[in-house]
């Protein structure tokens, strides 16, 4: 192991601490958070395509706000910016 290298977490363990809990564990956003809030489903191909990397990786890091409020904190200060291209990644594999 490198000396002094920060520890990075799978994504699949940051999608676990930091993700599921709105977005559901597999993505389908059927969480109590996840369908009051209407998060979009990961799993469909059509909510996929409309999603560009560069979006998910922007909210991710910075959150989404809507008309000032906030919808989804950012999480910068928590995951380095590889852990969160990681996230982005495993959003990826929830496509059916």
């Amino acid at each position: 192991l490198a000396t002094g290298a920060a520890y990075a977490a799978p994504a699949a363990d940051n999608w676990d601490n930091h993700c599921a809990s709105c977005h559901g564990a597999d993505g389908k956003a059927q969480t109590k958070i996840g369908k009051k809030m209407k998060i979009r489903d990961y799993t469909d191909a059509k909510v996929q395509a409309e999603l560009t990397d560069e979006y998910m990786l922007k909210a991710t890091a910075e959150g989404v706000t809507v008309d000032g409020k906030e919808r989804m904190k950012g999480f910068k200060s928590e995951l380095s910016a590889d852990e969160i291209k990681d996230l982005v990644a495993h959003i990826r594999k929830f496509k059916a």
